[in-house]
């Protein structure tokens, strides 16, 4: 009177399930109806479900295979590449590694080794920026002392005190300059990690710039020049603002104004105007002095180098101001250059009026 079923082999092997269900009228069985499926039937549909398994497993492992192989080629291979290239840069000592070149690939391979290459490529420039500047602070330093070892061993040979006391100021003069030297190597030397320490600050370049100047003309003795600030008029409540380090940019301000004032005369003006280019802030110092050669307006912002007026004492300046302000300009986006100011003649030449350094940063305070 229930449903039953039986799972059977036949004598040749094949499975057999059959099923027997009661056929019933007022709960008396009246019969039976059975179902059984044919030898084999099962078996097939076993069968062809396991080929279609076996298909797609098939299929699965060589599409992995295949992607395996192709990320190997495309992407495996490249790190690996980059990778022991790195290594190498890291203990080679003797050469430079080069980075494969992958530039030609637009995806995150070819982005990673650009970046690689720019990587090694800015260090390489450091590590000769730091050799050169080694073998210049050498050369520097060895003149001053080799002149103060010279004085040194003359002077228990001096005889007159006449001779003596040239000799201590040749050593005295030898140590003033041996300790500006040793100050301003020290500020070139940490400026770039203090640069890329210090957070940038809002500053507006005209209240600095007037400041600057009210300082100059206060501290400044009867045979100084001048400095006068004009500052242009500008769209905007404040064009002149932007995100720098102030100490630092007074740092160049000053500078500059301290040099056009000892190439200036007494009684001449050192001009500084502000003014905005586009997205720019140009600031210019003009002075009243004798200029520049032509072959120097790049040379001078170059470490070390010097071009000081007759009547100013030998070994007064170090040569690092311009360097250390062009590096200070550089770090806030600008530029700055030198070239001679020019005053047109009645007979329709010119000649040069002076000296002018010009001054470019980016205004705003970025993004």
């Amino acid at each position: 009177g229930s449903p039953a079923s039986v799972t059977r082999v036949s004598q040749r092997g094949e499975l057999i399930v059959s099923v027997a269900v009661p056929i019933q009228r007022f709960r008396a069985v009246l019969g039976s109806l059975l179902l059984s499926t044919q030898g084999g039937d099962i078996d097939a549909i076993v069968r062809a479900e396991r080929i279609a398994i076996i298909r797609v497993f098939l299929f699965a492992a060589t599409v992995t295979i295949l992607l395996s192989i192709l990320l190997a080629g495309t992407i495996a291979g490249p790190v690996r590449r980059l990778a022991a290239a790195a290594d190498r840069v890291r203990r080679g000592s003797n050469s430079r590694e080069e980075i494969p070149d992958f530039s030609d690939r637009q995806d995150e391979i070819g982005h990673l080794a650009r970046s690689f290459r720019e990587m090694t490529n800015a260090l390489y420039n450091k590590i000769d920026a730091i050799e050169q500047f080694a073998a210049d602070v050498a050369h520097e330093l060895k003149n001053p002392l080799t002149s103060l070892r010279s004085a040194v061993e003359t002077l228990p040979l001096a005889r007159s005190q006449e001779s003596k006391d040239r000799l201590m100021e040749v050593i005295q003069h030898d140590v003033r300059r041996l300790d500006r030297l040793i100050s301003d190597i020290s500020d070139a030397s940490r400026l770039d990690a203090e640069l890329a320490r210090i957070q940038a600050d809002p500053i507006d370049l005209a209240e600095l710039l007037r400041n600057m100047a009210d300082a100059a003309n206060e501290r400044s003795a009867v045979e100084e020049a001048s400095v006068k600030l004009t500052v242009a008029d500008a769209q905007g409540s404040r064009p002149y603002r932007m995100l720098g380090h102030d100490i630092r940019l007074g740092q160049v301000v000053s500078n500059l104004l301290d040099n056009a004032r000892s190439f200036s005369p007494a009684d001449g003006i050192v001009r500084v105007d502000l003014s905005r280019e586009g997205r720019m802030i140009k600031i210019t110092v003009d002075d009243d002095g004798p200029g520049i050669r032509a072959e120097n307006t790049e040379r001078i912002f170059e470490r070390f180098y010097t071009d000081r007026p007759d009547g100013e004492g030998f070994g007064n300046n170090s040569g690092l101001g311009l360097s250390i302000s062009r590096q200070i300009i550089a770090a806030h986006g600008g530029t700055i250059s030198a070239a001679n100011r020019l005053e047109p003649l009645a007979d329709g030449g010119h000649r040069i009026a002076g000296a002018r350094f010009t001054i470019r940063l980016p205004a705003g305070l970025g993004k």
